[in-house]
């Protein structure tokens, strides 16, 4: 399709390739802000599916009249990938609650996902208390109490989770790394207003591909759009001027919200200046069975 374009900039006739994931959506709260953004920042950080374990991130801020307990707090997202099934998912989810958000003080953890399917945490997490925890009902909500040095730890027993996208990618090529950079904090600004969305990478610099020369260490970089690499390779996919791309990963909690958060990126960043053409991840089908076209999307 010719002239496919969003203003000035050009975009790319390909799609997107996503697949299905497994996630849990939680609300966390904490006294103060300080705590809440440690806290929700520490149990989304260190992306890590494509290494076999999960990824997080932040859907959203909420107020104090909008959480439980009355506090401050975020709604975030635990990501596993599908094919490794709900244990997967669980432990993955234990284990970012406990070393990121249990050990941050004053933290409380809610369900946030209405779902029939449901993860009871007292396994892995509750019983951190070392059979001292108590099931309790707080804030109309069936808990977990569990005693830590600094007071107590309260998570809600049951954790809801579904099935999702992961992995709608959008493409920004840039002439300059402030151009760059600039289109990504726009574009992860956007994907923050849609519900359901996160961006577990915000503006990525390193875009893995399928194929790599070290099976063993898992994906690396993607050569062909390596502006470094333009003039020493034969198959090299940067056009002229362009210095940097950076990559918005997207996960949601639907295929319509994955595209809706890949639509509103491509409008957030399409403005700024230096921005000359949009792309996305295209692996010939060998990643996902989803495929997201973009002229579907502008």
């Amino acid at each position: 399709m010719a002239g496919l374009k969003v203003g000035q900039i050009e975009i790319e006739d390909t799609y997107s390739e996503a697949f299905d994931g497994l996630f849990s959506r939680i609300l966390i709260t904490a006294d103060n802000d300080k705590l809440l953004r440690k806290a929700t920042f520490g149990s989304t950080t260190l992306p890590s599916t494509v290494l076999g374990e999960s990824e997080g991130g932040i859907e959203k801020w909420l107020s104090e009249g909008e959480t439980p307990d009355g506090r401050k707090g975020a709604i975030v997202q635990i990501w596993a990938n599908y094919g490794r099934g709900i244990s997967k998912l669980e432990y993955e989810l234990a284990k970012r609650i406990r070393q990121g958000i249990l050990v941050v003080p004053t933290t409380r953890v809610f369900n946030a996902l209405e779902s029939d399917d449901r993860i009871d945490i007292m396994n892995r997490v509750g019983h951190c208390g070392d059979g001292y925890e108590s099931v309790e009902e707080e804030f109309g909500r069936e808990v977990v109490n569990i005693p830590i040095m600094m007071g107590e730890f309260i998570i809600e027993r049951q954790l809801g989770y579904g099935k999702g996208v992961m992995g709608g990618t959008v493409w920004f090529f840039c002439e300059t790394q402030d151009a760059a950079l600039g289109a990504g904090d726009r574009a992860v600004e956007a994907v923050g207003r849609i519900d359901g969305a996160i961006t577990p990478f915000d503006a990525c610099s390193a875009g893995s591909k399928v194929e790599t020369k070290y099976p063993e260490i898992g994906p690396t970089t993607n050569h062909p759009y390596c502006p470094t690499l333009k003039d020493k390779i034969p198959d090299s996919k940067v056009p002229e001027g362009v210095t940097s791309i950076p990559e918005i990963v997207i996960n949601g909690t639907t295929i319509d919200v994955v595209k809706e958060a890949m639509r509103t990126a491509i409008q957030g960043a399409a403005g700024v200046e230096g921005v000359v053409k949009i792309s996305t991840g295209n692996y010939g089908g060998r990643l996902g069975k989803h495929k997201i076209w973009l002229r579907d999307l502008v």
